[in-house]
């Protein structure tokens, strides 16, 4: 007997507990007296309208490819949800259920290692061509194959087959608790096959070193969704217009600006002075004055973001940093109240390498106390009792409003006062990013989004994940016991007891890992107050289809 699956399917272990239901529920932007902007308005009634020509958005760009299977940043997941579809999504103001997008009905077998996934027949590409299980087949298979940054997502997926022409199969090697949940991220988006056939893109064994088509993706799209990327200049702009041949209902907006404006000031001198219709980095302090202003709105939520450093687990890369002990005293030199309080807003500590509101979470600011004297301590029983020198590494970037150069220069001042001697060395983004995914850094700043709702997507700070590999941590110089419990809750699917796992895991990280927490910060997101429609969803941040003014 098969379970089928229409329209609604529930994952417990997603649901927004807690803080987090702030960012994942909120229907619309509010004011500091909790006004909303009112519903999104009626896709029809608008469309008799005209909708709106232009909305601009202003936000600090973090992308690097907007090829679907290789896009890994913030940016392309908001751009991949316009242009794209995938399988299955999320409702707009919530991660709590998975629902149909391309597919309108699916079937798990009783192991829980077969998807038969039935397309809607309605569906077709931007260019007129229906969506088909071909297409699927070569979606899947060329993000796993092109073996590329999010390629990981894939990995319990042995086989994508088509039945017929409505009908995808996808096996899996193992049960994956998780594996509806990643299907809604971007990598899994359903492009065109003959489109990305005819201009070099490859779904075969060997598409790591065939495939062509990233630089044709990076100025043109071949998805169903919405809206078609008609442009992207890199650190200036990237420019959407509506997909006229959309299969849905049409979106709001005609066209659709990304502008590049990484320092908050501008973004809100911009935002005040109506150049932009919406700023996705203010920082804390500007909300006052922005709330007083009719002009505009403002939402506050808090993120699922975690700011976090890291010790490179290879002495010869990382040096001290790959010490234990010396990642322990890093931890209690930390002065967290004061990171949070630098940061404002709706801004938590989290416990450890796991969000607040994620299954199985520590509740905020429970984790180490700050303790300049016991990290002192630390470095003298891991032998640096004259103090240590560190390097710091970190991305010329602006998150949430502030630099991460505020950041890290707090860092330097808190873990000085412990016995370190750091020295901060700050890059442009793509260079920071580049070695930070190629492991290279002795000792690092970074941040990490989520790419599924769920907290296994957290596994990746273990041995060998994505993160795990980034600094070195393998299962070579891994204790057996957090080998075995990776392992075991990549199959665990009772949530009862998956949520007393990952707290396990929290535990080890806090005593043992090459992790600190800083912070999981909140968000400031100001909107003209004639932008109608803006809903956050911490998948995908907006949907700009729905955008109105």
């Amino acid at each position: 007997m098969k379970r089928t699956i229409y329209f609604r399917f529930w994952i417990t272990s997603m649901l927004c507990l807690g803080l987090l239901a702030a960012a994942c529920a909120a229907p619309a932007p509010t004011t500091g007296d909790a006004e909303t902007s009112g519903p999104a308005p009626d896709a029809e009634s608008n469309m008799d309208d005209g909708g709106s020509e232009l909305i601009v958005i202003a936000i600090a760009e973090d992308t690097t490819s907007l090829d679907p299977a290789r896009a890994f940043e913030t940016l392309p997941s908001i751009i991949h949800k316009a242009t794209y579809q995938t399988l299955v999504t999320f409702p707009a103001d919530s991660v709590e259920a998975v629902i149909p997008a391309l597919a309108e009905s699916w079937e798990i077998s009783d192991d829980g290692t077969v998807y038969t996934f039935t397309l809607n027949s309605e569906a077709t590409f931007s260019n007129g061509d229906p969506v088909t299980a071909d297409d699927v087949v070569f979606s899947f298979d060329r993000l796993k194959n092109l073996t590329g940054n999010p390629s990981f997502l894939a990995d319990t997926i042995t086989s994508v087959e088509a039945s017929d022409a409505a009908t995808a199969v996808v096996t899996l090697t193992q049960p994956d608790p998780s594996i509806l949940a990643k299907m809604v991220f971007g990598a899994f988006s359903i492009v065109n096959q003959s489109e990305v056939e005819t201009n070099g893109g490859s779904s075969a064994a060997d598409a790591a070193d065939t495939d062509s088509a990233e630089e044709w993706f990076n100025g043109t799209s071949a998805g169903s969704g919405p809206y078609v990327l008609e442009s992207w200049e890199p650190g200036i702009e990237t420019v959407l217009v509506r997909n006229e041949n959309y299969w849905g209902e049409p979106a709001f907006t005609e066209r659709i600006i990304f502008r590049n404006i990484p320092e908050a000031a501008t973004q809100k001198i911009q935002l005040e002075a109506g150049d932009i219709d919406i700023a996705f980095d203010l920082s804390t302090d500007q909300v006052p004055s922005l709330e007083s202003n009719p002009d505009v709105t403002v939402f506050q939520g808090l993120s699922d973001t975690l700011v976090f450093l890291k010790g490179n687990q290879d002495p010869e890369i990382g040096g001290p940093a790959s010490d234990p002990l010396v990642m322990q005293a890093v931890r209690y030199a930390l002065d967290y109240e004061g990171i949070r309080l630098l940061a404002g807003g709706e801004t938590v500590t989290p416990a450890s390498m796991l969000p607040v509101g994620f299954l199985g979470a520590y509740e905020p600011n429970s984790g180490i106390a700050r303790d300049v004297d016991k990290a002192a301590e630390l470095l003298a029983e891991a032998g640096y009792s004259d103090g240590v020198a560190l390097d710091l590494a970190y991305p010329d970037f602006t998150f949430a409003g502030i630099n991460f150069g505020t950041y890290a220069q707090k860092v330097q001042a808190d873990l000085n006062e412990a016995g370190f001697n750091v020295t901060l060395a700050p890059a442009e983004f793509s260079v920071a990013l580049e070695a930070y995914r190629q492991g290279t850094e002795p000792f690092g700043l970074w941040l990490w989004l989520p790419d599924y709702r769920d907290s296994l997507d957290y596994v990746e700070f273990l041995p060998d994940g994505v993160v795990g590999t980034r600094v070195n941590w393998t299962e070579e110089n891994a204790d057996e016991t957090i080998l075995a419990m990776r392992d075991a809750l990549k199959v665990e699917t009772d949530d009862a007891v998956r949520s007393g796992m990952f707290e396990e895991m929290q535990d080890y990280l806090m005593e043992l890992g090459p992790f600190a927490p800083l912070m999981q910060p909140g968000l400031q997101i100001g909107l003209r107050s004639d932008v109608d429609g803006f809903v956050y969803n911490p998948q995908w941040r907006v949907d700009v289809s729905l955008l109105n003014k």
